[in-house]
């Protein structure tokens, strides 16, 4: 299984720190096959030694240059981070990045070897028009993205389940994923979308799920952690 932590606009350098020494020590427990991944704010990235990858929640296609705000490979190998999320729902929405964009990004990192967790969902009035109309909106999102690039993970996370409390129903997540999993030739497909300690056991049951990208409850160590040792 895949445990992914995406700490978002949360942690500080030092929180994030003292998160990863705590994370540590109860990943002493955690089962050898399953594998953790850290995404902590771009103020954080530091060179963090445990049982865990750390990744960038975001960078700009670029090695460096005249981006301003935004951090390029130079500063990406200066941690030796090669992993990065793609495809956010919240950057599509919020900061506008289109599909086209998106590609671009994802082909650049693709030609640079980077483990990419791209990610893919639907908002509610999608959902609502039936499972059909679902698979046509998720699969627009793979437009331009190369589908066999052997560093690929997909995370499907349905828009209006993330941060709402409310996660989809094992009917929703087992028939989207046994669909995904048909399209993306069998790579490793997370869920996402308000999985939490009190549901992740069932989630990481369900048949094509091969683990979970965490938002809130992945900002507190022992919460994270409890989901890994599940």
């Amino acid at each position: 299984m895949i445990f992914a932590a995406n700490f978002k606009t949360n942690h500080t350098r030092r929180s994030t720190a003292l998160y990863l020494d705590d994370l540590n020590v109860k990943l002493r427990a955690k089962k050898p096959e399953d594998s953790v991944y850290i995404f902590p704010p771009a103020t954080a990235l530091d060179d963090y030694e445990g049982n865990f990858t750390v990744g960038t929640q975001n960078a700009y296609p670029t090695h460096n240059g005249a981006y301003t705000g935004e951090i390029g490979l130079e500063q990406l190998d200066e941690f030796d981070i090669k992993t990065i999320l793609i495809g956010h729902s919240e950057r599509r929405e919020h900061l506008s990045e289109s599909q086209e964009k998106v590609a671009a990004k994802f082909s650049f990192f693709q030609e640079h070897d980077f483990e990419i967790i791209y990610c893919i969902g639907e908002p509610l009035e999608i959902r609502e028009k039936g499972f059909e109309s679902v698979m046509q909106h998720l699969l627009s999102q793979f437009d331009g993205i190369d589908i066999s690039y052997d560093k690929l993970i997909v995370a499907y996370e349905p828009i209006w389940a993330i941060g709402t409390g409310r996660s989809a129903t094992v009917e929703e997540i087992s028939s989207t994923h046994r669909a995904l999993k048909e399209v993306i030739n069998n790579k490793p497909l997370l869920y996402g979308g308000s999985a939490k300690p009190s549901n992740i056991k069932e989630i990481i049951s369900i048949a094509g799920v091969d683990g979970v990208l965490v938002g809130s409850a992945s900002l507190d160590a022992g919460s994270f952690s409890e989901m890994v040792l599940v």
